[in-house]
């Protein structure tokens, strides 16, 4: 059975599923081994102009100064929204060609593994 959310999700037979992201970030590993982090969004989730991502670091000196500013590190957080991050070998990375922009799709799949 083969359905279409959006034009965006579709299951394949009873276990898989098949979505599509865009590819935002394309990083290094960052303690230098031989893996490449490619980060993806949803096509609904990425317009207008590029922005540098969010990072919320905070310090509290009390409690009481944890509980009143937990909300606006949350929020500035959320405002970067969710992203998916794969991480590729680098001889993947190279034999997909794929760049920031590209548009690409995941399949996932459930397998079973019959015990003997």
């Amino acid at each position: 059975m083969k359905k279409t959310i959006k034009g965006i999700m579709c299951l394949i037979g009873n276990m898989g599923l098949r979505k599509e992201y865009v590819i935002t970030e394309i990083s290094a590993s960052p303690d230098g081994s031989p893996y490449v982090f490619i980060t993806l969004k949803g096509p609904g989730e990425v317009g207008g102009p590029q922005r540098p991502p969010v990072t919320a670091v905070a310090s509290f000196q009390s409690m009481d100064d944890v509980f009143k500013n937990l909300g606006s590190v949350l929020s500035k957080q959320m405002m970067g929204g969710f992203a998916t991050v794969i991480k590729l070998g680098l001889d993947e990375y190279e034999k997909l060609d794929i760049k920031v922009g590209d548009r690409i799709s995941l399949e996932l799949n459930k397998t079973t593994v019959g015990i003997p």
